[in-house]
């Protein structure tokens, strides 16, 4: 499937002051956001930060309070046929039906954007091809793996060749190798000059995959720049602790006042200015009886641009 989409805009997705509110609760609070033409854009937020919401109204499912968004140069609210017909959308929950075969799933899908029989089997044998499933196409899809359903709900949103694809959270509860697999599918689309905005809650998937990332909070868009300089806007290197006794997390915390909590439950990281801030943060935590089994610098990641950006916009 080496399609090069030929557009004739430059913005894919132009957004300007979107608002939303669901029972007097703002969900949206004013937002702005550009996606050039064929490249990546990641949404990245806290939960029930407006990632979704924002997908749901640029795909036409959810109408706007205030604002204004197009995509493909169409207007979401007033021309949404014409953005249905250039999108495509991978939801996150999976939207194929697992009483069918992959091969069967695809056809239907191919149906509904009245394909004819001929042409939405040949679509349908192009897709499994194209997403590793051919030798899976007549399997019922509740036979497959979580990473092989994946793969099909995007081929599924591919029926139409479309320009502009979303992708939301698609790689939620899939293993290290099936996601990998699918930053493969994503870069390759991205390669024949489709567009995507992508929602993640992997900071890691944004940094490998995304040409500009948007963090949003409260509503708010809080960054916009690309990984390496919003890295850069957070400076310094890390130092990573890890405790010898996990109950002594607490107790880091409130000795030092600038920690974050790492995934691990005795991990501690503290962003270091100098040598001396260094050696004072390992003084402190001697002072406060906490043993440390590891220290190690490593240099800032997004992790650290989200921790930094959601804590001080909270």
């Amino acid at each position: 499937m080496n399609v090069i989409h030929s557009t004739p805009f430059t913005e894919a997705v132009h957004v300007r002051g979107l608002t939303k509110s669901f029972g007097g609760t703002r969900v949206l609070a004013g937002i702005d956001l550009t996606v050039p033409t064929g490249s990546l854009l990641a949404l990245l937020g806290p939960n029930g930060s407006g990632k979704t919401t924002t997908v749901r109204i640029l795909t036409t499912l959810l109408a706007p309070d205030g604002g204004t968004a197009t995509v493909g140069g169409h207007d979401v609210t007033r021309e949404g046929v014409a953005v249905r017909r250039m999108i495509g959308l991978t939801a996150q929950q999976a939207t194929v039906d697992g009483l069918l075969t992959g091969r069967e799933n695809l056809e239907l899908f191919a149906g509904l954007y009245h394909l004819g029989g001929r042409q939405a089997r040949r679509r349908a044998g192009e897709l499994l091809e194209r997403f590793d499933l051919t030798a899976a196409a007549n399997r019922r899809v509740s036979t497959y793996s979580g990473g092989m359903r994946r793969r099909l709900d995007l081929a599924a949103s591919m029926i139409s060749n479309p320009r502009i694809l979303f992708l939301d959270e698609p790689t939620t509860g899939l293993d290290p190798r099936s996601r990998a697999e699918l930053w493969s599918v994503i870069r390759e689309l991205l390669a024949s000059g489709t567009t995507i905005l992508l929602t993640t809650q992997y900071l890691d998937e944004a940094d490998h995959l995304a040409d500009r990332v948007v963090v949003i909070n409260g509503g708010r868009v809080v960054a916009d720049d690309s990984p390496a300089a919003l890295k850069r806007q957070v400076g310094s290197e890390r130092l990573v602790m890890r405790l010898s006794r996990a109950d002594d997390v607490s107790r880091a915390g409130a000795a030092l006042a600038d920690a974050h909590l790492g995934p691990d439950a005795r991990e501690v990281t503290v962003a270091v200015q100098d040598p001396r801030h260094l050696r004072r943060t390992l003084d402190l935590l001697d002072r406060a009886g906490i043993d440390v089994e590891h220290v190690a610098l490593r240099a800032p990641t997004l992790d650290d641009v989200f921790f930094e950006l959601t804590a001080a916009a909270a």
